[in-house]
């Protein structure tokens, strides 16, 4: 069987990597997609992952709009030389290779706000979502008990290394926060927004009172030196184990949150989606006491420094991880399971129990 999964951020590596590597141990043949993306490829390579690139990732949605037309030759040319017997992906490129190659595609994404499933929708054979997710997608909808980080953070999938205290020259008891700042520059971030110029240099002063602060400035403008802070420089790979051992998690980005949940570590976020119509995973994790989402900075600020303060966050916080992940999916298995359930030619969604809810 042919198996053919597209990357195109550093997300999306971890949620397949796993998925990758059980079929080709049973003796599938698998290929990646990816853009061409220092991030995402760096986590490919370390994680040996077969890939090819299509193109260069775009700075914002009108050179994506610009790109797309040699994006989609390129893919076309790639996808019908593989011909793969299943396609997955998140979003369009996955139903357009899906439709150009006639095998079924699968469609794992968790953003209500998103396009990707509008796009998608018509053209997949499943559609696989948390079962947080706030909208219903008819027929070929599946619901799993997780979020698509539960392919790689499940309790059974991933383990934390504590060496990445020395990587990263905190002692073993030393406490460090780390600050994720976006640089809003996605096609799912037009008209969304983030801590301003003033507010990060507020809120990294403020936190630099408590503990060593790491900063991930996805989009490289903030001064460091200027402040009592360190860059976060550790490969992408090492990302979850130095979440693992973080007191705290500040970030006004999405993915990186959902990952600090699951890893027992305290997380605020803020940004212009929170709110009434906020992504339904984030809303779920806040219900269960594992983030903080907070429209207000002062109330981010509030936040950060009490539950830096109260010497019972740590054992509070692994309590409730435990007991939420407890029920929680181990997604690779299921999307190894789907992958293998299209090694026969069918018209028919994969009949794979999701151990979840099926939308009607």
């Amino acid at each position: 069987m042919r198996c053919l999964f597209f990357n195109n951020t550093p997300a999306h590596v971890h949620l397949y990597k796993h998925t990758v590597s059980r079929l080709e141990d049973a003796g599938h043949e698998v290929l990646v997609l990816a853009r061409s993306d220092e991030c995402t490829e760096a986590l490919l390579s370390y994680h040996d992952v077969p890939y090819e690139t299509y193109g260069d990732r775009s700075d914002s949605l009108q050179s994506l709009l610009w790109e797309v037309p040699a994006h989609l030759s390129t893919i076309a040319r790639q996808a019908r030389q593989f011909d793969p017997d299943v396609v997955f992906g998140i979003g369009p490129y996955a139903a357009y290779t899906g439709t150009i190659t006639r095998a079924p595609a699968v469609a794992v994404l968790d953003s209500e706000p998103s396009l990707d499933h509008v796009v998608s929708k018509p053209f997949v054979r499943a559609i696989l979502t948390p079962e947080a997710f706030r909208k219903d997608l008819g027929t070929k909808h599946y619901r799993f008990r997780g979020f698509k980080e539960s392919a790689y953070l499940h309790p059974d999938v991933f383990e934390a290394d504590e060496s990445v205290r020395a990587d990263l020259g905190v002692d073993a008891d030393e406490p460090y926060v780390i600050v994720r700042l976006n640089a809003f520059n996605g096609h799912h971030d037009v008209g969304k927004r983030g801590f301003s110029v003033d507010q990060r240099r507020q809120l990294l002063s403020a936190l630099a009172d408590h503990a060593t602060v790491f900063v991930s400035d996805e989009g490289g403008d903030m001064a460091l030196d200027e402040l009592d802070v360190r860059p976060y420089d550790l490969h992408p790979a090492r990302i979850h184990d130095a979440l693992a051992e973080a007191e705290l998690l500040v970030a006004d980005t999405q993915t990186m949150v959902t990952e600090s949940a699951l890893l027992g570590t305290p997380a605020i976020r803020s940004n212009s989606f929170v709110g009434e119509d906020d992504m339904g995973n984030f809303l779920e994790l806040e219900e269960h006491g594992l983030i903080d989402n907070c429209s207000e900075f002062e109330t981010v600020l509030a936040r950060a420094q009490q539950l830096l303060s109260d010497e019972s966050t740590a054992e509070t916080w692994a309590k409730r991880r435990d007991s939420y992940t407890a029920d929680m999916v181990n997604l690779t298995e299921i999307i190894t399971s789907v992958a293998q359930s299209y090694s026969e030619p069918s018209t028919q969604p994969a009949t794979v129990d999701v151990t979840g809810v099926r939308a009607d």
